[in-house]
């Protein structure tokens, strides 16, 4: 249910968010439903493209890795998106708190959870062998999930002050961006780590 509420969720505050936030799912449900499987679609993907289309979408990536460094790097970046969602469901709270507001840490991981799935999503455009589709591709994605982090502070953080509410969502979509961003930086650091021990 919470998939088909998505396209709703990216221009209301309610259509979608209410039914999530009855709900009172607690952020083990999301962990185990939402994020362990949205989190393999990058990895899973990528290692496709890799296999299928070398150095058709990556052309930096020529010679293509292996089957098991591809595996390896794939572990890698999947352990750390899991370890992210739960950064920012901290960031989003702390964010909360510093406004003399407590949203909980089920509401706070919920908006975690919810907001990285159009760029999970957006790996499929991996299936088609072009680096500008794919660009574009995540660029829509990027708009959708600060569509998300914006839309879902007020119902599932019950922020019902309007300047609270604006300064909370400004604050976590700007420290959104820059944490997914640096977990792309992080993963590409561990994987080349890894796989230059590979190498020795």
């Amino acid at each position: 249910m919470l998939m088909t509420d998505i396209p709703r969720m990216l221009v209301s505050e309610k259509s979608g968010w209410e039914d999530i936030d009855r709900s009172r799912f607690s952020h083990r449900w999301f962990f185990r439903s939402l994020v362990m499987p949205m989190s393999l679609l990058p990895p899973a993907l990528y290692t496709y493209a890799e296999l299928m289309h070398p150095g058709a979408i990556f052309p930096l990536s020529v010679p293509a890795m292996s089957g098991m460094q591809l595996l390896v790097s794939g572990l890698v970046f999947y352990g750390i998106q899991l370890a992210m969602v739960g950064y920012m469901a901290m960031l989003i709270q702390r964010m909360a708190l510093g406004r003399d507001h407590d949203p909980g840490y089920d509401g706070a991981y919920a908006l975690a959870a919810i907001a990285p799935v159009p760029l999970w999503l957006s790996s499929l455009a991996l299936l088609v062998p072009s680096t500008p589709f794919v660009i574009a591709a995540g660029l829509v994605a990027w708009a959708a999930s600060i569509a998300l982090l914006r839309h879902g502070v007020r119902p599932l953080l019950h922020i019902r002050d309007e300047q609270t509410a604006h300064y909370v969502s400004n604050v976590v979509t700007l420290a959104g961006v820059a944490a997914w961003i640096a977990l792309l930086v992080v993963a590409g650091l561990v994987s080349s780590i890894v796989l230059s021990w590979w190498d020795i």
